[in-house]
């Protein structure tokens, strides 16, 4: 018997990036060690129970060397630790065949830890062929040789932080296939890191005419909103993309950033705390939000809890005497 698996998704969620990075505070400091990449693998289909699936994860570097692999069965979670401060690619592959490959950046000196799950829909075929298994990917795009060949050069340039050499191959590659929603979102991720947000947002907006529902550009066209102040564009996207992807600790907390710009508090608390509670180490910084719209509005008691949960999870901040006197002066015993 054998299989054929569709990828439903891959759900990122606390991966850094830069316009994050800049709107938690900036005083926290960096870390040692290495970082730890994970995530839960599901199977869904009748047949999963009966008969587990082997799926097989390697950790590449830029350069494509191998630096880790693990192999999991079905509904079981992979990790890859201590894994040095850079850029990596894991490839998913079943009995031989690739499902997927993305790329993990692990280059923010705040975040210790990245999941990526992996969500695969289970079907049995009836006949025995001697073809590969047929896989599709829900975000998948098929691309000329020619054209492969650009976005790997492309995605080079970009993770050597050539951004311009990086841009002007993506744009050859939409000249030359205009529906490449990927290369779109790709485009714009360079732009949004040159603080270009005009021509981001016009990309994002390509892709998702093309991808309605890629959770990427989604999510990085309401980072774009954010950057421009077009904050209740921004809430229309990423009520989008929460939506798409309600999993998603940095769609939550950019959905309730926005919420709070257009001083809606009541419901930019709810998803402040969702994304507190999606993702509570790397999203600590969230506590401290919170507790500025708490004391804003005069409960001061719960600003004093925001702020002791966030000690607890930063306890070398640098300002921890201000946070310990604030608590102490405003807590009830």
């Amino acid at each position: 018997m054998r299989f054929v698996l569709a990828l439903l998704f891959v759900l990122v969620a606390g991966v850094a990036s830069p316009l994050l990075a800049q709107m938690r505070d900036p005083v926290l400091g960096g870390r040692s060690g290495g970082h730890s990449v994970y995530g839960d693998i599901k199977v869904e289909g009748e047949q999963a129970g009966a008969k587990p699936i082997k799926v097989d994860l390697t950790l590449l570097t830029e350069s494509r060397t191998t630096i880790a692999r693990d192999t999991v069965s079905s509904n079981g979670r992979y990790r890859f630790n201590n894994v040095p401060s850079g850029i990596y690619e894991i490839v998913a592959e079943v009995e031989g065949q690739e499902i997927t490959r993305f790329r993990v950046d692990l280059t923010s000196p705040l975040i210790d830890e990245v999941r990526q799950d992996l969500a695969f829909a289970l079907k049995s075929s009836a006949s025995v062929s001697s073809k590969a298994t047929a896989i599709s990917a829900a975000d998948h795009y098929d691309r000329k040789p020619a054209n492969a060949e650009t976005f790997r050069k492309a995605a080079n340039a970009i993770d050597q932080k050539r951004l311009d050499e990086g841009a002007e191959l993506l744009k050859q590659l939409v000249a030359s296939d205009p529906k490449d929603f990927q290369a779109w979102t790709e485009l714009g991720n360079v732009h949004l890191l040159q603080s270009k947000y005009g021509e981001a947002e016009n990309e994002f907006l390509r892709a998702i005419d093309l991808h309605a529902n890629f959770f990427i550009a989604l999510l990085n066209l309401g980072r774009a909103e954010i950057a421009q102040q077009k904050y209740d564009v921004a809430i229309e996207v990423l009520s989008r993309a929460v939506k798409l992807k309600p999993e998603s600790a940095d769609a939550n907390y950019f959905l309730g950033e926005s919420y709070l710009q257009v001083k809606k508090g009541s419901l930019a608390v709810g998803y402040l705390n969702e994304a507190l509670r999606l993702d509570p180490k790397n999203m600590a910084e969230v506590h401290l939000r919170l507790a500025l719209l708490y004391n804003a509005a005069g409960m001061k008691e719960k600003a004093a809890a925001e702020y002791e949960a966030f000690l607890k999870k930063r306890p070398d901040y640098k300002d921890r005497r201000k946070l310990e006197d604030y608590i102490l002066a405003n807590k009830k015993p």
